[in-house]
């Protein structure tokens, strides 16, 4: 295998354990509203809607940063990339961990054979 693709496999490596790394400590009230044009507010709200909303600007904004870099763009920011990669991927946890939450309440309290005698 030629040096060149090595080393480029090597550097996608690295850049997914760094993005691996950076979701584990993902604080969103710290990190959130450096990422994108979002309030105070809206990083404290804790609900299964809030956290789709997120994931969705975020998706958004990483669309777009990601084609600035493949077009070479000056404004492309590799540490802006690598931190919504990061923030998606925590984020994109903690929805999947919500829903799973609501589905667990959903079905404690839906009980469609209960017993009234």
């Amino acid at each position: 295998m030629p040096n060149h693709i090595r080393s480029s496999r090597r550097r996608v490596i690295v850049a997914a354990d760094v993005v691996a790394a950076g979701a584990a400590v993902y604080e969103r009230a710290r990190i959130l509203p450096r990422l994108l044009p979002i309030s105070a507010v809206e990083c404290r709200s804790e609900g299964v809607e809030a956290g789709e909303r997120i994931v969705r600007m975020l998706a958004r904004a990483l669309r777009t940063e990601r084609a600035k870099g493949r077009a070479g763009h000056w404004s492309y920011d590799l540490n802006k990339h690598l931190g919504l990669a990061q923030a998606y991927r925590a984020e994109l946890r903690l929805l999947k961990a919500g829903r799973a939450q609501n589905e667990k309440g959903a079905a404690k309290t839906a009980t469609p054979f209960s017993k009234s005698i």
